[in-house]
């Protein structure tokens, strides 16, 4: 009876969603008609979507950071294939992402080729969001791996500097790191010494990061059996040899859930930068809505962002639960 009812409930609103968003929606940039109209308004979104996905980046030169986004995704989709897992793939792996970040960057930041120069003050969007996410996610993960071995250590000094700074900065909201990373580390830097704000937002994302990081590796770290490591001893392999040939490569199995659980939530923390005056997504939907001609219709805005958040965390997501059966299969042959 229960399972009859939950699934009558669940038609009846699909119906009455797909009523709303659909059959009676106006999706043509038309004020008055959606004014008029009793479904949703698409046309905000119509009208506005630029501003949402690109920020307060200069009209004209948009283009630009469509392009430099798309390198990043590329890249990103590219490294996903495995039939590029290999050595010689490695390489060409690497140079690629090189080429993609220069991209990106030249691109974003112009000042040359006849490209107009944009501070990064102006960046915001989904590009900021993309671009926050990956440098946070891939510079967090070796710091996170040398805070994870440095608490598992036998050094008494490295032991406690790593816990000490684990425990704190894991204690610490992200908004407050933000907030110290944009106001308080400039104090800290040398005189004459100034690094772009973007670029402290960045590091405090990779610092907060790297403490959660190193939890997820400590606890894949966990789950090998001593015999391994006796294993490695006998062959007569370093510290440094048995972690990267040994340690490493089957914890990794380990932690793929708790890494992909790290990277949505660095997807979606990007958010807070809005209070520190940097817009990501979310950020420059508050951009959009300052407009007070189309600010009745945030729902439809709201529900734009979440779709772009839900469709990037669910590539993700799904993308994680493969790699995950396909290194274990490849862990049991």
């Amino acid at each position: 009876m229960v399972s009859v009812s939950a699934l009558v409930l669940i038609v009846w609103l699909g119906a009455r969603l797909a009523e709303w968003g659909i059959v009676h929606a106006v999706f043509d940039p038309d004020y008055a008609a959606c004014r008029a109209a009793s479904g949703a308004c698409w046309g905000f979104v119509a009208e506005k979507y630029r501003l949402i996905l690109f920020g307060r980046y200069p009209y004209d030169e948009q283009w630009r950071p469509l392009l430099a986004t798309g390198a990043i995704l590329a890249m990103l989709v590219t490294t996903a294939l495995p039939a590029l897992w290999t050595r010689r793939g490695a390489r060409w792996l690497l140079a690629g992402w090189a080429l993609a970040f220069a991209l990106f960057f030249a691109l974003m930041l112009g000042g040359f080729a006849g490209l107009a120069k944009v501070e990064t003050d102006r960046w915001g969007g989904l590009p900021l969001t993309v671009i926050l996410t990956l440098l946070g996610m891939t510079a967090s993960a070796p710091l996170g791996i040398l805070l994870a071995l440095g608490r598992r250590s036998k050094m008494p000094l490295l032991r406690l500097l790593s816990v000490g700074y684990i425990e704190l900065v894991r204690g610490v909201p992200l908004i407050t790191v933000l907030f110290v990373a944009t106001f308080v580390f400039p104090l800290l830097l040398p005189a004459g010494f100034r690094l772009d704000p973007f670029w402290r937002i960045v590091v405090g994302i990779v610092l907060f990061q790297a403490a959660y990081m190193a939890e997820t590796v400590r606890g894949g770290l966990q789950t090998i059996a001593r015999g391994q490591f006796d294993a490695a001893a006998s062959l007569g392999l370093g510290f440094w040899q048995t972690q990267l040939h040994i340690v490493l490569p089957q914890a990794r199995v380990a932690v793929i859930p708790a890494f992909v659980n790290s990277l949505l939530s660095t997807f979606m923390d990007t958010s807070l930068v809005t209070v520190v005056s940097m817009y990501d997504l979310t950020g420059s939907l508050r951009l959009a809505l300052g407009d007070p001609k189309w600010r009745e219709f945030f729902i439809e805005g709201y529900l734009f962002v979440g779709a772009v958040y839900f469709g990037g965390s669910f590539a993700m997501s799904r993308y994680s639960i493969w790699l995950e059966g396909r290194l274990k299969g490849e862990a049991g042959r």
